[in-house]
C-alpha cells in the first residue's frame, strides 16, 4: 500500500509563505536548498506522536494557478481545533476563501482556502455535531 509520506507546496515568494504557514498553522522551516539546488524549505508541520506529514516549500518553476481554474494536483486538507479561530487567522494573514465552511454531517466542518501563492488547501475540524 502506497501512503502519502511528504507533500510539496510550490511558492512564488519564500518569505511570504513561510510567513503564511509559520502564523497561521505554526509550522517550521529548514533550508534543504542545498539538497536541491533551488530554494527548499523543509516543512514540519507537528509532534511526531500526531498522525500527519511533513514537506517542503519550492520555488514555484511555471506560472501560478489562475483563480477558479479547475484544481491540477492534490489539495491537502489541513487538521485544526478550531475552525472559526483558524479561518480568522488565515484571512487576516492574507489568505482568501475559496470554498467556504461546511458540514460533513456528524463529522466535521470542512472549508477551502487560497494562500498567499493561489494555492488551494483545505481546513479541517472534527465535530460529531455538525449539520
Amino acid at each position: 500500500m502506497g501512503r502519502v509520506i511528504h507533500f510539496e507546496i510550490h511558492v512564488d515568494d519564500m518569505d511570504r509563505a513561510k510567513k503564511f504557514y509559520g502564523d497561521v498553522f505554526e509550522w517550521k522551516f529548514e533550508d534543504w536548498s542545498d539538497y536541491a539546488g533551488s530554494p527548499y524549505f523543509g516543512v514540519v508541520t507537528g509532534d511526531e506522536e500526531w498522525p500527519g506529514i511533513n514537506g517542503a516549500l519550492m520555488k514555484r518553476k511555471s506560472l501560478p494557478p489562475e483563480l477558479n481554474q479547475a484544481l491540477n494536483g492534490y489539495a491537502c486538507t489541513i487538521g485544526v481545533g478550531d475552525y472559526d479561530a483558524s479561518e480568522e487567522k488565515i484571512l487576516q494573514n492574507g489568505g482568501k476563501v475559496a470554498l467556504p465552511k461546511y458540514a460533513l454531517p456528524g463529522m466535521a466542518w470542512q472549508g477551502y482556502y487560497l494562500d498567499t501563492e493561489g494555492n488551494i488547501f483545505g481546513i479541517h475540524q472534527p465535530d460529531e455535531n455538525a449539520k
